[in-house]
């Protein structure tokens, strides 16, 4: 498992990153399993968020499930998200304070070394923002903060007030979701509609400024329309360069779908959302694998993309 120090930040972080928003109805032992699972293939650092669940509900069975020793505690990574609520999105100050402190009494550590703004908040006042992250840092609660779903000037807008480094920002991305890079490739082709910047130019913004993006569903064919691994109805070319990919650097085709991310030049970390202890293990070791400019470019074009 490749590990690396995000820029901005002094953490020491793996390239997979275990998310934990399906553990609600898992028990103790299942949870310990999958956990042990990630750490022992080199994953280091979790995600969490207040909403997963429902009111903090997969973070305080993470928090049961899981006891850390205090040096334990310093050699993993664990990040959660604020912001959204039941049919509303709530960047006030006093939300994210109470918030945070209920992630911590959930998750049962004193603090969170990564904290994200979930989704942006339309009435979002970056004052109040700072002033919450200026109470969580000052008390020691929060180490490193960031974003997730976030443009480039909705980060630009918070950077107003906010003085801390915006280090994070989490994005839907997989081979067959691909906007962020995918209208790139495609810039100004009139009548295509892969040339349509849908997000303000994340993926450069964040090159630019050190901010390393998190890719969540990476195995997800869309928003939430299942995933385009065995998909050979609607994937068929995809899954055909994905076996011979895997067979060719002795993995899965699991593993070739996250060195997929990770061989992007924006060192972009990969989300898990998966509660199988097996695709755990695929998923990390696709961290050592790095995809030729030819391999990654036949996995990007089987998907639909257009090299125009």
């Amino acid at each position: 498992m490749k590990t690396f120090t995000p820029p901005q930040t002094t953490l020491h972080a793996s390239d997979v990153i275990l998310g934990l928003m399906r553990i609600a109805e898992l028990d103790d032992q299942a949870i310990r399993t999958l956990v042990g699972t990630a750490r022992d293939a080199g994953i280091n650092y979790f995600d969490h968020a207040d909403v997963y669940g429902g009111d903090h509900r997969c973070e305080r069975r993470f928090g049961d499930a899981i006891s850390f020793t205090a040096a334990e505690r310093e050699q993993v990574i664990i990040q959660s998200k604020v912001g959204l609520r039941d049919g509303f999105w709530d960047f006030s100050a006093e939300h994210i304070l109470e918030s945070v402190d209920a992630s911590l009494a959930a998750l049962r550590t004193d603090y969170l070394d990564v904290l994200l703004l979930h989704r942006p908040d339309a009435l979002v006042e970056p004052d109040e923002v700072a002033s919450a992250f200026d109470a969580l840092q000052a008390a020691g609660k929060v180490r490193n903060f960031g974003v997730s779903n976030h443009t480039p000037g909705q980060v630009e807008l918070l950077k107003r007030s906010v003085t801390q480094p915006l280090a994070f920002n989490q994005v839907q991305l997989s081979i067959t979701h691909a906007p962020l890079i995918a209208a790139g490739v495609a810039a100004n082709m009139a009548g295509l509609d892969q040339s349509i910047d849908r997000d303000n130019g994340i993926l450069d913004y964040a090159r630019l400024h050190d901010i390393t993006l998190q890719a969540w569903s990476p195995f997800q064919k869309g928003f939430f329309d299942g995933v385009f691994l065995g998909d050979r109805e609607n994937y068929g070319p995809l899954n055909d360069a994905l076996d011979e990919i895997a067979a060719a650097h002795g993995v899965t085709p699991t593993g070739i779908a996250v060195a997929w991310i990770t061989r992007h030049p924006a060192r972009m970390q990969v989300v898990l959302g998966t509660t199988t202890p097996q695709r755990v293990v695929e998923s990390a070791a696709g961290s050592d694998v790095r995809l030729s400019r030819e391999e990654w470019y036949r996995l990007f074009t089987a998907a639909g993309h257009i090299l125009p």
